[in-house]
Formats: structure tokens, C-alpha cells, sequence
């Protein structure tokens, strides 16, 4: 797949990120914050049984404690296929609120 064809994609995949390594390799990234470590891990879970079911499978990293980052790109044709999209669009749907870190705002405090 082209890059331009790869763009003209993204948007069906909110969130992800087209990048290119040093080699030149297009991969679809994303990333997310979880609650704990353990919580990246059955984030993971999810993610394993939707990428067994299609027979596709990414790459997963779990970076820190709370770091959970995903890399999809089909390996035998060192680049991006059709297929990578859609997986990224099964991790999309997943139910996986639960698993991670709210963004936390303080209250508004009043000064009188």
C-alpha cells in the first residue's frame, strides 16, 4: 500500500497514527494510558483475541507501568495492507474504558 492510499484511510481509524520507520516501513501506531500495570495487561488480552480471530497479529508493548502502545503493519509484505485497517478498526471498537486512566481535573475551588 502506497502512503497516499494509507492517508486517504486514516480517517477511518480514528486515533492511530500513520508512521514510518527508519527503514521506511508504514505502520498504523497508537497509544493509550492505563490504570495500572495489570490493566495493560488484560488491555493486551482484549487486543489477542480479536488479532487471533482475524490471524493477524501486532505488535504490543507495554512501556513502564501504565504505557500501552500497539504497532500494526503485515510483516510479509513490510508494510500495510488493507487488513491492517481493519484490525486497527476491531481495537477501536473493543469495550476497554474500564481498563483505562481517566484524564483527572481538579475541582473548581472557590475563593471566598
Amino acid at each position: 500500500m502506497t502512503e497516499e492510499t494509507a492517508n486517504q484511510l486514516m480517517p477511518q481509524v480514528s486515533g492511530w497514527d500513520l508512521v514510518k520507520n527508519d527503514c521506511g516501513t508504514l505502520k498504523l501506531h497508537r497509544s493509550w494510558k492505563v490504570k495500572t500495570f495489570t490493566k495493560g495487561l488484560e488491555f493486551f488480552q482484549e487486543v489477542a483475541s480479536v488479532a487471533e480471530a482475524e490471524g493477524h497479529h501486532p505488535d504490543l508493548h507495554l512501556v513502564g507501568w501504565n504505557n500501552v502502545k500497539i504497532d500494526i503493519w503485515t510483516h510479509s509484505v513490510g508494510g500495510l495492507t488493507e487488513n491492517d485497517f481493519i484490525l486497527a478498526a476491531k481495537v477501536n471498537g473493543l469495550e476497554v474504558q474500564h481498563l483505562l486512566s481517566k484524564k483527572l481535573s481538579k475541582p473548581a475551588q472557590n475563593s471566598g
